[in-house]
Parts: structure tokens; C-alpha cells; sequence
């Protein structure tokens, strides 16, 4: 599925409370972590383990107020068996991370009160290959990150990696128990006690609010 096939289904979908939403997929139970799965179902998206949700681009979700306001970071991709990659001298634009982000849509979900009251706002979309700004940014970022690991590796007092940020993406932990540290074949040792992802961070959604004149649905 292409990303542009989704957009008239998502504009039919947007303020809609999901208490309504849901009797279109009532066998499914709503909790926080599935809000995504949800939007999948609605606009069609087949389940996929492949690198982006549709064929040319990724689906975000990620929880906001009645403003459309981010009330979270964004995941991402976790980064553990990347790791050795992401510490070479590869580009971000040769970096498994671009080619996840470099196009994608990404919908606020508002998350006020109670469930049945939520509902999906305005559809938000970006392009690095359009956006040579946002280019920019992300690839600073990528750099700011990749330099801060090194130096954790090697001055941090367990010489493992710590959160690192730049201006719209960062790296922190994401893992349960049982844990899965990250073994780099690089270094030959454990460079963590936990696995990592790369998250947005809520600049990167107000980036895009800005730049679309995104209005939000209030209710």
C-alpha cells in the first residue's frame, strides 16, 4: 500500500470519537498501545514486518490534547542490531534510519478523558527528499548522536551508552525484562545493560504542526 493511497481514509477518519470508530472493529480491545494498530485496521494498512508500514514511507501515531499539542516522544526503531552500523562512518542518508523516516505521515491522536472520547486529528506528512531543512536537522542529529556514543563508550563510568539528544531525534532505553543488552561485534563487548531505540522528539512533531499550519479538531 502507498503512503498517498491512505489519505482519503484517513480524512474520513479524523474527529471521529473512537467510541463510533470501534464498532467497525469490535473484537478489538482499546488500550494506550494500540492506538497504531487501530489506525492500521481502519485505513486498511496490511500487517508487515518489513522495514517502513506502507511500501514508500512510515505511520506514526502518537498521543496529543485537543490542540493537537505532542504529550509524548515518538518511537522510532530500536538500534541493537544496528548498533555496529550506526558507530561506522556511514551517512545518515546510507543509515537504516533514513530509509525508515525518510517519508512518512504521522497523525495525532487526541487523549483526553475518557476512550471512547478519543479521536484522531489531522493527518501530518513529510518528505527528506522535499524538506532539505528538516534534512539537515535530522542529519546533525544523527551525527550529535553517534559522536555522544562514542564518548560514552569511552568516558561514561560504565563505559556503556547513555540518552543522547539532538534537536528533533534522541536514543534511550526501551526494553523489559528480561533484558537485551547490546552486544557490539565492532567493540567485542557488551555497550549496554538494556536495548536502545531512536525516538522524535515532540520538536519534531511541532516542526511539522508549524510548517502545514496544521488547525487541530477540538470537539
Amino acid at each position: 500500500m502507498k503512503l498517498e493511497d491512505s489519505i482519503p481514509k484517513l480524512e474520513k477518519i479524523e474527529g471521529i470519537p473512537f467510541e463510533i470508530l470501534m464498532k467497525k472493529i469490535p473484537n478489538l480491545i482499546i488500550d494506550k498501545g494500540k492506538t497504531g494498530k487501530i489506525l492500521e485496521i481502519l485505513i486498511g494498512l496490511p500487517p508487515s514486518n518489513k522495514l517502513r508500514d506502507f511500501e514508500d514511507g512510515e505511520l506514526k501515531t502518537n498521543k496529543a490534547d485537543q490542540n493537537g499539542k505532542p504529550l509524548e516522544t515518538m518511537f522510532i526503531m530500536q538500534i541493537s542490531k544496528n548498533f555496529d552500523r550506526i558507530i561506522s562512518s556511514e551517512s545518515f542518508r546510507n543509515s537504516r534510519l533514513y530509509k525508515k523516516i525518510k517519508k512518512g505521515i504521522y497523525v495525532p491522536v487526541c487523549k483526553i478523558g475518557p476512550v471512547e472520547n478519543w479521536y484522531f486529528h489531522h493527518y501530518l506528512s513529510w518528505d527528506l527528499k522535499k524538506d532539505l531543512n528538516l534534512f539537515k536537522i535530522l542529519d546533525k542529529d544523527y551525527n550529535k548522536i553517534r559522536e555522544k556514543i562514542k564518548v560514552d563508550l569511552k568516558n561514561s563510568s560504565d563505559c556503556f551508552i547513555h540518552t543522547s539528544s539532538g534537536d528533533f531525534i534522541q536514543i534511550r532505553t526501551k526494553d523489559a525484562k528480561p533484558y537485551n543488552p547490546i552486544y557490539s561485534n565492532t567493540i567485542k563487548r557488551h555497550v549496554s545493560n538494556k536495548n536502545f531505540a531512536f525516538y522524535f522528539k515532540k520538536e519534531f512533531m511541532i516542526y511539522l504542526q508549524r510548517k502545514s499550519g496544521f488547525k487541530p479538531i477540538i470537539l
